[in-house]
């Protein structure tokens, strides 16, 4: 469809009306500190620990602002009869600030996430040589980085997040199993103690009960038994003496 002569102005002035219409608010710097994005691009801050010296940011830079020294180390071997082996120190980190033109490249190629914007933006000075800030600075700047975003909910998952998960989840598993296994193991060694226990009080409750009976039936043919005559006893009396009084 073709639009009729005039609407973009229609649409400009539509904008402006509605601008006009709105109220102005007006923040009270430096009393109210502005609430910036999290992207904002204030400071480079410099996380040291994940720097390795590799000179990419300072290759890198177009204004050739960032200024790097290290010397080399040897570390000694890991295991016995290893080689040693050389590692980059660092010993000089500094941006200068007043040729930064805020354009993070530094910050996109270096491989190791050493380097992150931070939206702290007051660090203006009265000499320009006070603007090149060395790494106790920019290590400072560090913590007032904030956290990145969080990722869409449809996007595909890194690769990397994918292969730790997958690895957790195995050493996970494994560890269920051998836990399960140790658990029935457990109960196996208990259910074969309670077993070897209940033979044991079945045995001797056999034997009780067997002690008994003998001794029962012992008891019995004692009292059914007649008493043992005693030869020396003579009667005193019998059926065909005399009554008394009678010769």
């Amino acid at each position: 469809m073709t639009p009729f002569p005039g609407s973009g102005l229609a649409k400009g002035l539509a904008v402006t009306l509605r601008t006009m219409t709105k109220k102005t608010v007006t923040e009270q710097y430096p009393d109210t500190q502005p609430d910036l994005p999290p992207r904002t691009r204030g400071v480079i801050g410099l996380f040291e620990e994940n720097c390795t010296v590799c000179m990419l940011c300072a290759r890198e830079c177009p204004d050739w602002c960032i200024y790097i020294d290290s010397h080399k180390e040897t570390v000694p071997a890991a295991v016995p009869g290893g080689r040693e082996r050389s590692r980059n120190v660092l010993d000089r980190f500094a941006i200068d600030f007043s040729l930064c033109m805020y354009c993070g490249i530094c910050i996109e190629v270096c491989p190791f996430d050493a380097l992150f914007w931070s939206p702290e933006f007051e660090y203006a000075e009265t000499d320009i040589h006070e603007l090149t800030h060395e790494r106790d600075k920019l290590r400072e700047w560090m913590w007032t980085v904030p956290a990145p975003p969080a990722l869409d909910p449809g996007a595909e998952e890194p690769k990397e997040i994918a292969a730790a998960r997958k690895t957790a989840e195995k050493l996970a598993s494994t560890q269920a199993a051998a836990a399960s296994a140790a658990t029935e193991a457990a109960e196996a060694a208990r259910a074969a103690e309670v077993t070897e226990a209940a033979g044991v009080t079945e045995a001797a409750g056999v034997t009780e009960a067997a002690g008994v009976t003998e001794a029962a039936e012992s008891a019995g043919a004692a009292q059914t038994a007649p008493e043992p005559t005693d030869p020396g006893h003579v009667e005193s009396a019998s059926p065909t003496d005399p009554p008394e009084g009678q010769s």
